[in-house]
């Protein structure tokens, strides 16, 4: 890893943010410090006050490598959105990518690769890499997330669903820059802040894995439902389309629709019909007309028709 000398930006920045990872942040910082690049880059950790002994390994990284490695240790805990802004605004690369810190790297070239193909595609604000996906649950296998067989992608496409992994993502600094007040206050942040950033430009893909994302008894999605994530995913989606002006309206709409939907469907799944109907009303009264799903078929894979 290429020291960055006092005054000097590097090219690229590795944005972490920490909270209780102390099972896994030793690999993540490991598989930043390995990586080989011909340009100078920096690891930025934000500390979300952990109670457990993350806290002590990132201060005892940060000692060992003085110069690559800053620290943002909050005085109380921010909360994810939070803590993950703040990190962001410190950092100064050109580029930045993105690591939690209880994934980690798995290929040394990640971060030349990805800052090759932003030099080599002005075009792009922002592009990913395939990953693999482990968990601590017995019952799911490993397996290699792709993108859905295509290099290029547009914000009206990410507006759909998130197809890219939070661990994968490298986007150009500085194309925000103010952050809306909501910001803070959402469970996920990498699918607004991916399309916040691929409103600038399209989004690449590069078909190698590079990270591992590692579901764990901790991780943001095992600490809520199915159903909880739907009804943020929604919130999310309001709240983007009057940010953007409205200006993807037709698109989001298409989103809310097939959300309304799978939040109905996994109601029903329940067998609580009074908030699966409530959820069909809502999807057929306001978006069947607007995109392809007609109500009858709403109604029908409801069981309520």
């Amino acid at each position: 890893m290429t020291a960055v000398p006092f005054g000097r930006s590097p090219k690229v920045s590795v944005l972490m943010t920490t909270y209780n990872h102390d099972r896994f942040v030793k690999q993540a910082i490991e598989s930043v410090v390995m990586q080989k690049a011909d340009f100078e880059y920096e690891l930025v950790i934000g500390e979300d006050c952990s109670i457990d002994r993350t806290r002590e390994i990132v201060l005892e990284f940060q000692r060992k490598y003085p110069d690559r490695i800053r620290l943002l240790l909050a005085k109380r805990n921010l909360g994810m959105s939070v803590n993950w802004i703040r990190t962001l605004r410190a950092c100064r690369g050109q580029y930045v990518a993105n690591l939690d810190g209880d994934d980690y790297l798995s290929s040394a070239y990640k971060l030349q690769k990805q800052a090759d193909f932003l030099d080599a595609h002005p075009e792009c604000s922002i592009c990913f890499h395939a990953i693999r996906h482990t968990s601590d649950d017995p019952n799911i296998r490993p397996d290699v997330y792709r993108s859905p067989r295509k290099n290029l992608f547009t914000v009206e496409e990410i507006l759909l669903f998130n197809f890219i992994p939070a661990n994968a993502v490298m986007f150009r600094n500085g194309l925000i820059k103010e952050f809306p007040s909501w910001l803070g206050n959402v469970k996920t942040i990498d699918w607004p802040m991916h399309i916040l950033f691929a409103q600038h430009g399209k989004i690449g893909f590069i078909n190698e894995v590079m990270s591992v994302y590692r579901e764990h008894a901790g991780s943001a999605w095992r600490s809520m439902k199915y159903i909880q994530w739907v009804q943020e995913f929604i919130r999310v989606l309001e709240l983007l389309n009057a940010e953007l002006g409205f200006r993807y309206d037709n698109t989001i709409k298409s989103a809310l629709c097939a959300w309304h939907f799978r939040l109905a469907l996994e109601w029903a799944i329940h067998r609580n019909l009074a908030e699966a109907g409530k959820y069909a009303r809502i999807c057929i009264a306001e978006y069947c007309g607007h995109r392809k799903f007609p109500a009858a078929w709403v109604l029908y894979q409801l069981g309520l028709w």
